[in-house]
């Protein structure tokens, strides 16, 4: 059998039962496809079924507020992607009359959809033979074909794009590609890769070679920034302080509290921490250390640290942006998950 014969027949063996197969409903599709981006399914699931839920059609997803895509969105990371897909499904609307596009050239042009993404929306929804090219893809093609060329190099993607095409030419393209991203995610895996059941281990080039912990390859990430963040907890008369993240950084137009980053870890005993406390608080302002936490996103390193904050007076020429809000609603708005798991631990 050859290699793409094997790996349908495996998948027809051992595919999950995702409730996004077995549709072709370019919208249901895309949903999918951008939720999982970055997120393993088992996380992306329940997402997927709140969006699907909230939004069940383009028309609706198109009628959102910002506010609304971003609160369902909260703690999946990437908050770009889910405000990309308001404004996609609002020009789709507009442009479109309505009608979610299927063909490649259409897709490529949606805003948050790249090459990946529109190969699979086109190849599940009308079987373009488009190959899709992601993560387990990349795997599974350098471990069988023994391919040594790093995978996040330009050089690498066109050539691991047009092998990917090459071996569609001949196939059912939704098959085929929903059985080869299927079987490098469930079982030529990054870790412990099931090579000893595998059905195409004998020419697998990597497992023939002793290659199979190296491959793919990959040049070495950018440095990791790390960050610290203080956020400060104001409550009072069933209110509570907090502010609107800005563009331009991480997190943009979600809600967070009243920051003050330095450029090192300070604590409630560091005296230009304190000054810059009593610059924006007030000299009369207590703070008490609730706790601190560790957050990884995928190219810093945020160090936080929570402090509630008691007999402020706030300073709005050195913070313009905070507003003091009922905690009911606050709890409403759409939150980074560092956030959203502090207000659930410790805001009743």
């Amino acid at each position: 059998m050859s290699f793409q014969s094997e790996i349908v027949a495996w998948y027809h063996k051992n595919k999950r039962d995702l409730p996004w197969r077995g549709t072709t409903d370019p919208y249901v599709i895309w949903l999918s496809e951008i939720i999982l981006q970055q997120t393993r399914v088992e996380q992306g699931l329940p997402y997927f079924l709140r969006f699907l839920e909230n939004f069940p059609n383009v028309e609706a997803f198109a009628n959102a507020t910002e506010e609304e895509v971003l609160k369902l969105w909260q703690g999946l990371g990437y908050y770009s992607r889910g405000r990309n897909m308001l404004y996609t499904a609002k020009h789709i609307m507009a442009h479109f009359n309505g009608r979610f596009p299927t063909v490649y050239q259409d897709l490529i042009k949606l805003k948050g959809v790249g090459a990946y993404t529109a190969a699979a929306i086109a190849s599940f929804s009308s079987n373009e033979k488009k190959a899709v090219v992601d993560g387990n893809v990349y795997r599974v093609l350098a471990r069988y074909f023994g391919i040594k060329e790093p995978i996040n190099t330009s050089t690498g993607q066109k050539m691991f794009a047009l092998l990917a095409q090459e071996l569609i030419t001949d196939q059912q393209p939704s098959l085929y590609n929903q059985a080869v991203m299927e079987f490098g995610a469930l079982h030529c895996k990054p870790k412990l890769p099931k090579c000893g059941e595998c059905p195409l281990r004998l020419s697998c080039e990597a497992f023939k070679n002793d290659q199979v912990e190296t491959l793919p390859l990959k040049l070495k990430k950018l440095k990791i920034k790390k960050r610290w963040f203080n956020y400060f907890v104001g409550i009072s008369d069933s209110h509570i302080l907090t502010r609107q993240r800005k563009p331009g950084d991480i997190w943009q137009h979600l809600y967070d509290f009243p920051l003050i980053e330095m450029e090192a870890e300070h604590t409630e005993t560091n005296v230009a921490f304190l000054e810059r406390v009593a610059e924006i608080f007030g000299k009369g302002a207590h703070i008490r250390h609730l706790e601190s936490k560790k957050h990884l996103l995928t190219h810093q390193t945020i160090y936080v640290n929570f402090f509630a904050i008691d007999n402020y007076i706030i300073n709005f020429n050195q913070c313009t942006e905070v507003k003091s809000v009922k905690i009911k609603a606050f709890k409403q708005l759409p939150h980074p998950k560092i956030i959203g798991d502090f207000i659930e631990k410790h805001i009743d």
